[in-house]
């Protein structure tokens, strides 16, 4: 092809460009734009709360330790490569969802803390929150901390640290009070290393 022929047809391309941007109509009309104001508004976090640990929340029953190890150690229900235990559902319906029959439950979301803690058994990253390895003995035993300062860690964070990363678990209703009450009793349960 020669230069004239190219000059020509990008030449006779502009012209149809300009043609076809100058007939263009406001794409505005044609676009969706959602209200951002309100999806901010539904997204923003509640304000930080206190939460009271509540009466015989912590426990040194194995069944509600492994279900705090449980959540603790998994991202979520269809992520889990082990079946959880007893009292702990891999799925969960969302409150104020009607189910039917045959309708897909959502996969249960889990903690996934050893993704930001690292704890005896840990298998993730664990670089990024403080190391929970012999939290009991570290600062329950010693008193340095107590189970409803862990409780409200867990809970929401944000009432010692205003800054913190941390999930907001209780607050946001991604946990319930006993769910917690399960990490927590876990976080200060005495567990063997191997």
């Amino acid at each position: 092809m020669t230069k004239t022929k190219i000059v020509s047809l990008l030449t006779g391309a502009s012209l149809l460009l300009g043609a076809s941007i100058a007939g263009a109509t406001d794409c505005k009309k044609a676009v969706e734009v959602p209200d951002a104001s309100k999806i901010l508004e539904k997204d923003k976090l509640k304000p930080p709360k206190v939460w009271k640990m509540p009466a015989g929340c912590i426990s040194t029953d194995p069944k509600v330790i492994a279900i705090g190890k449980y959540i603790f150690h998994n991202l979520n229900g269809k992520k889990a490569k082990t079946p959880p235990p007893p009292g702990l559902s891999k799925t969960q319906m969302k409150p104020g969802k009607t189910y039917k029959p045959g309708d897909k439950i959502p996969p249960k979301q889990y903690g996934n803390c050893v993704a930001c803690h690292n704890i005896e058994g840990a298998v993730g990253a664990g670089n990024i929150g403080p190391d929970l390895h012999h939290y009991k003995e570290h600062f329950i035993d010693t008193k340095a901390r107590d189970y409803q300062y862990v409780y409200q860690q867990i809970a929401d964070a944000r009432i010692n640290n205003k800054d913190t990363r941390m999930t907001i678990n209780l607050t946001t209703g991604l946990f319930t009070p006993e769910e917690v009450c399960a990490i927590t009793s876990y976080v200060v349960s005495d567990k063997k290393e191997k």
